[in-house]
């Protein structure tokens, strides 16, 4: 058994990325953000569906020109070539995220 709290690191400049596992079709990551930020301009455009949960923090996302407030227990599908960014993440407490990516 595993805990999604275990492993998490001290966060820098750069934001944690874990691969909690990985299948044909699917991919589950843990991303662990603090007070971390999209460049401007820059838009994630990704090509595989994305479920994330916001398992603890709060976060703000800029959807296709919408801004969308989350906190922890909050879920969104994101299909893909779905531009996104994140737009703000909270620093305490620190945000970690589930997602998990449908790969064609």
């Amino acid at each position: 058994m595993k805990n999604i709290f275990d492993g998490i690191t001290a966060v820098g400049e750069e934001e944690q990325f874990d691969l909690l596992m990985k299948g044909t079709h699917y991919r589950i990551d843990r991303i662990v953000s603090s007070g971390h930020s999209s460049p401007q301009g820059f838009w994630y455009d990704q090509e595989d569906d994305e479920w994330i949960l916001l398992v603890q923090g709060k976060a703000t996302l800029e959807v296709e020109g919408k801004f969308i407030d989350m906190k922890a227990g909050d879920y969104m599908f994101l299909p893909k070539n779905c531009k996104h960014r994140i737009e703000k993440t909270s620093v305490e407490p620190i945000c970690i995220w589930l997602c998990f990516f449908s790969i064609e």
